[in-house]
């Protein structure tokens, strides 16, 4: 007589750990690669869906941050205007120095903490004096001639220009250097 786990062992079925063959119609076999290519199709497009629906959000991020970033640019343009007119006060108060020290100093005060407040947004001034002409960062509004200086170098600078985080908001208005021509040399080459 056989134990009760014997018949348990006889009863349950083993894993077989081969494949079992199958046969299918040609019509059945075909129809199987067809949506199995189809799936495939899918699947590939779902991944790029996905890629193109990742990059978006992150392009959008971006410009979200953007945005934040350069949200008070038109505030700091008018704040610019009267950054202005103090360094003008402060130009033209200086040589009457005698009764106007006490406001002179004051003015200076206002600036330096007009100048404080922009840097902490990101704002500082470009550099132009002396300076290659940039046409990203200056604008020529003259040129003047002089031998001294190499072609296109900033001479003079007539209103200073800002960056925004980097990003140009108002270009330096310039003065710039141009190549005198020497007058022999024009009458070799055929000039007057």
């Amino acid at each position: 007589m056989k134990s009760q786990t014997q018949k348990q062992d006889e009863e349950i079925p083993t894993p077989q750990a081969e494949e079992q063959l199958v046969t299918l119609k040609e019509s059945e076999y075909l129809k199987l690669k067809e949506e199995t290519d189809r799936a495939k199709e899918y699947w590939d497009k779902t991944l790029r869906l996905q890629a193109d629906f990742e990059n978006t959000r992150k392009r959008l991020e971006k410009e979200k941050q953007d945005f934040v970033k350069f949200a008070n640019e038109g505030i700091i343009l008018e704040l610019l205007s009267v950054l202005d007119d103090l360094e003008r006060t402060i130009d033209l108060a200086l040589p009457q120095q005698e009764g106007l020290s006490a406001f002179s100093k004051g003015v200076e005060m206002i600036l330096a903490h007009l100048y404080e407040m922009l840097k902490e947004y990101g704002v500082k001034p470009i550099e132009a004096q002396g300076k290659i002409f940039d046409p990203y960062c200056h604008e020529a509004l003259m040129q003047v001639e002089n031998k001294d200086l190499p072609e296109h170098t900033i001479v003079e600078e007539l209103q200073k220009g800002y960056l925004l985080n980097e990003r140009v908001i108002r270009t330096a208005k310039v003065k710039v250097s141009k190549r005198t021509e020497n007058r022999e040399q024009r009458t070799e080459d055929g000039g007057v």
